[in-house]
């Protein structure tokens, strides 16, 4: 992979600023002087024969599982834990299969700080390189944005058990719990953890899965990868790359094939024309980010469709940085009609002609389903479904829409029955999957700064109506003196 530009000047980053030892310093000053109430107040839970109980398991340790464990944390839950499949610092796509240069949010965007200007991520980056090496900067290099996570996650000392994968939820019914299978990423033994509730921060496809259409997956597997795989670009050096879908990924992609050498690289998606305007940055104003998923259902879906169809454009760094090859193609208005392996390379027919390619490269997006998604194996027949709950005029049908889960004020699964299966409130999807339901919520840093309050705010009401009678009997017990009269 290419090394990112961190400045818009070709100057190097030279460290300026005052050091990340003095912001902690500053910011540990902050958390104390703002942790009111501090006292702990949840009642630990056991089950039946002795076992601990975690108050919150968080599945998934990147933006979003991290600053709900945060926000959490700031409100005296503290019995839970963070798991995440990948190493320690690779958390996320930022140092993997994310290929652009820098993130496609603006730099001063906020969210996982919680509000705490210490926190965010321009104090981060000023503490290390200055104030002037910030108003240089254009957008934040990805490499960078993973750094800062890594070191969020260690100083506020996150509980994260990195290298790990979770398994089907179960609930027991007899605990009031969910059980959890756990696994080391790689293999060893599998672990049974136990939560009253549980968050999916499991990133952009964590309510389905990635898309490859079905006519490329029965390709023999070395013929084509997705943008969600380890690639091994320098074995496309001189060879014909063919690129399904006009979306960042894809171009990223392209760009990369491009830049180690590729003989040629083509594009292809059905839209006649590529999307020149970015809903996304429409969508990034109070009105929509907080009260979204105040609005009925009828205008949540129109205003959601309204988005998507509108279709997620390349960037517009992101596109000319393709663009900048002259042995770069665009092909619009050419849905893949047909592909066919063909003496080790893959032949693919469209509406305008047929081409041969030694590779395809898939960057169509994700698909919605939760029957997908292994965590939700044992639940899945309970969940509401938007499909479920509103049927749209025909004209605004969608069916990847209609599979999006009917999620809660507080981003938690429904009953499709009421009454069947309460427990599964109890069960919150932080994930891209939330945006019909709340708008930019999990995995989207844009919602962040809203979605997170409703999350943690969710969690903490269940965790004490729940256990109401006990907070009566320990207030009716209260029997500490202010004086003696």
């Amino acid at each position: 992979m290419t090394t990112p530009m961190l400045l818009e000047s070709p100057s190097p980053l030279a460290r300026s600023g005052p050091g990340l030892a003095s912001l902690e310093a500053t910011l540990r000053k902050d958390l104390e002087r703002l942790e009111y109430p501090k006292r702990s107040w949840v009642l630990p839970r056991r089950t039946r024969d002795g076992q601990p109980v975690l108050d919150v398991l968080i599945i998934g340790g990147g933006q979003s599982g991290l600053a709900a464990a945060f926000g959490l944390m700031r409100e005296k839950v503290t019995n839970l834990l963070v798991v995440d499949d990948c190493p320690p610092g690779f958390a996320g796509p930022w140092k993997t299969f994310a290929r652009m240069h820098t993130l496609r949010t603006p730099k001063h965007l906020t969210g996982p700080d919680h509000n705490l200007p210490t926190l965010c991520f321009q104090t981060w980056f000023e503490a290390q390189y200055g104030e002037a090496a910030w108003q240089q900067l254009g957008l934040i290099p990805k490499e960078m944005w993973a750094d800062y996570l890594d070191w969020y996650r260690r100083f506020l000392q996150i509980p994260t058990r990195c290298s790990t994968r979770a398994g089907a939820l179960s609930w027991r019914a007899e605990d009031r719990c969910f059980a959890v299978p756990v696994q080391p990423v790689g293999g060893g033994a599998t672990e049974t953890l136990l939560a009253r509730k549980v968050v999916l921060a499991t990133g952009i496809d964590g309510s389905g899965r990635w898309e490859t259409p079905e006519q490329i997956a029965r390709l023999p597997r070395e013929l084509w990868a997705h943008t969600r795989d380890d690639i091994d670009f320098e074995a496309l050096r001189g060879k014909r790359i063919g690129v399904l879908g006009a979306g960042a990924s894809a171009f990223d992609n392209a760009s990369v094939a491009l830049e180690r050498g590729a003989a040629e690289v083509r594009i292809f998606y059905r839209r006649k024309s590529l999307p020149t305007v970015n809903a996304y940055r429409w969508a990034e104003f109070v009105g929509f980010l907080k009260h979204h998923a105040d609005l009925p259902d009828a205008d949540r879906w129109r205003f959601i469709r309204r988005i998507l169809e509108m279709g997620q454009l390349p960037p517009h760094d992101t596109y000319h940085r393709a663009r900048a090859f002259p042995n770069f193609h665009i092909h619009g208005d050419s849905p893949w009609l047909d592909v066919q392996a063909v003496d080790g390379a893959a032949r693919v027919t469209t509406p305008h002609g047929t081409y041969t390619f030694d590779k395809l490269i898939v960057g169509s997006g994700t698909v919605t389903d939760l029957s997908l998604r292994p965590e939700l194996a044992n639940l899945i027949g309970d969940i509401a479904l938007w499909k479920d709950r509103y049927s749209p005029p025909p004209q605004e049908a969608n069916g990847d829409l209609g599979r999006h889960p009917y999620l809660g004020p507080s981003f938690e699964f429904q009953e499709k029955v009421p009454g069947h299966a309460p427990y599964l409130s109890s069960v919150y999807n932080y994930t891209f999957g939330c945006l019909l339901s709340l708008g930019f919520g999990g995995a989207s840093i844009s919602g962040m700064k809203y979605s997170l309050p409703k999350l943690v705010n969710g969690i903490t009401r269940q965790l004490y109506v729940e256990d109401k009678d006990a907070y009566f009997e320990s207030l009716m017990a209260y029997d500490v003196k202010e004086f003696e009269p």
